[in-house]
């Protein structure tokens, strides 16, 4: 996990936010929940939210996300390979289909989306090891179950996962032939961190409890144990003896050491959620309250994270604008934040692209998963960023849409005649903060202005209704999108 060290410039506390004239609830606060906490809004989406307490809203945001059901199984879902028509062609498919099933979930399910993303970069498997439509379904069937869910069984659930036992070996693993793979990782990247709360000497003698999944009944059906193949001796994992088993690891893993399970899973969290800043005040003051919330909820996460949400310090002023978009976000919130149309061959342009810029959806780098934050910018990343919003807005523009760049000005501008006024407003929606100067205000709305004289403007002849208004509006957005201020969160 890849945090910094810095001093964190948020001092708040965890305690529930509630409005203030230093500390407002306003438009940017819920733009800020729904960047972090989804994939952004539209205006309407947001006006709505302003109705609400931000106490009632998260509540909202992340009741819904619970109740929200899994998507539901393709009819390929559960194959083994003998069920395919023509498998090398099949599969082929049935995984594109599911990419972009997922794409379609991811920005349009808010909480629920951002969340059972998050999960696939910390449960990490790679498509590119595990080319397999039904066990890549069956994995995110899982990250969406448990994406607000318990997180000892979301662990129990994971490491026995079709495409998490062939990715990390769990599938090589026998009495005869350890392998220390999935133990590993189940300790270092998935439960406590690297190098903390255990030995060398608990990965060999859990990978041996972990042993007996090394069977299907034909390939590409369930794996599932057997006892021929189960370690069947005594074992000591965190000094506790016994005959121990998959459950057993798992169950004396969170009894011996969920104070580091817990410490680390919120530190993610708060990483992820909030800033990639995490210093010793922030650790006692943030990270181990939130922890001690998950143990107090025997690893429920809901109110773990509703305390988080709520917090003074999730809203505080200095929480905005801190996290770098990931190329997703890039589009994503886009999309979702003007209105904009797409659909699915959109969907895939999108995914492609995100996957030039480094984020290929089920194929993270490794398996310690994408690292975010600035690991994402780079001089051709950022060109593919600004290359992609104007390929997307060229789209819009030239395909019988760009009536949409005109109504999203007109709506956030309550059709004003001013160019001043609509590029503030336009710029101020996509953005965490205001611009740094006046002056790109100014310069931005030369942009804007085009090649309209400027006695038009002054006389009030020009507005929103005229022929050019959608060309204009599309150079602003072209524009904004190549704003350092535009790359954060």
């Amino acid at each position: 996990m890849e945090t910094t060290t810095l001093p964190s410039c948020n001092t708040a506390s965890l305690n529930p936010y509630t409005p203030n004239s230093g500390n407002p609830w306003n438009v940017s606060k819920v733009q800020h929940t729904f960047r972090r906490l989804g994939f952004g809004a539209n205006s309407l989406a947001v006006d709505n939210a302003l109705s609400l307490s931000p106490g009632a809203f998260i509540d909202s945001l992340v009741d819904s996300a619970v109740a929200l059901p899994p998507t539901p199984a393709p009819f390929w879902g559960n194959y083994a390979i003998s069920d395919f028509t023509d498998y090398t062609a099949d599969n082929d498919q049935y995984i594109a289909d599911w990419q972009l099933q997922t794409g379609n979930d991811i920005v349009s399910e808010n909480l629920r989306g951002r969340l059972a993303f998050f999960w696939m970069n910390h449960f990490v498997t790679e498509l590119e090891t595990v080319f397999y439509s039904p066990f890549m379904y069956q994995y995110y069937n899982k990250m969406q179950t448990f994406a607000l869910g318990n997180f000892r069984e979301f662990t129990r659930a994971i490491g026995t996962d079709n495409m998490m036992l062939l990715y990390l070996n769990g599938f090589e693993n026998t009495n005869n032939t350890p392998n220390e793979n999935y133990a590993r990782e189940l300790f270092e990247l998935f439960t406590m961190g690297e190098g903390n709360g255990y030995t060398q000497q608990d990965i060999v003698e859990a990978s041996r409890a972990l042993t007996g999944y090394n069977h299907w009944a034909e390939p590409g059906a369930d794996i599932y144990f057997d006892s021929s193949t189960f370690d069947n001796n005594p074992k000591t994992i965190f000094g506790q003896m016994g005959n121990w088993d998959y459950d057993d690891v798992i169950d004396i893993l969170f009894q011996q050491r969920g104070n580091l399970i817990a410490s680390f899973i919120c530190e993610k969290l708060y990483t992820f959620f909030v800033s990639p800043s995490v210093d010793a005040t922030i650790r006692q003051n943030i990270i181990e309250p939130l922890a001690q919330t998950l143990i107090d909820n025997d690893f429920e996460m809901v109110p773990m994270l509703k305390q988080l949400f709520k917090s003074e310090h999730f809203y505080d002023e200095r929480a905005l604008g801190v996290v770098i978009k990931s190329p997703i976000d890039v589009i994503f919130n886009y999309v979702n934040e003007g209105s904009f149309f797409y659909d699915d061959t959109l969907m895939e342009a999108f995914l492609y692209y995100a996957g030039l810029m480094g984020q290929e959806l089920y194929d993270p780098p490794d398996v310690s998963g994408w690292q975010r934050d600035e690991t994402w910018i780079n001089g051709s990343t950022l060109a593919g960023r600004w290359g992609l919003i104007e390929l997307y807005i060229d789209f819009l523009f030239g395909n019988g849409h760009e009536q949409l760049l005109v109504d999203l000005a007109r709506e956030l501008s309550n059709d004003s005649t001013d160019p001043a006024f609509i590029t503030e407003v336009v710029i101020n929606h996509f953005m965490s903060k205001t611009l740094h100067t006046a002056s790109d205000y100014v310069v931005a709305t030369d942009i804007f202005k085009w090649e309209v004289p400027q006695n038009y403007y002054d006389s009030g002849t020009w507005n929103l209704n005229w022929s050019s208004a959608p060309l204009q509006v599309s150079l602003l957005l072209k524009h904004i999108a190549q704003m350092p201020e535009f790359q954060l969160k």
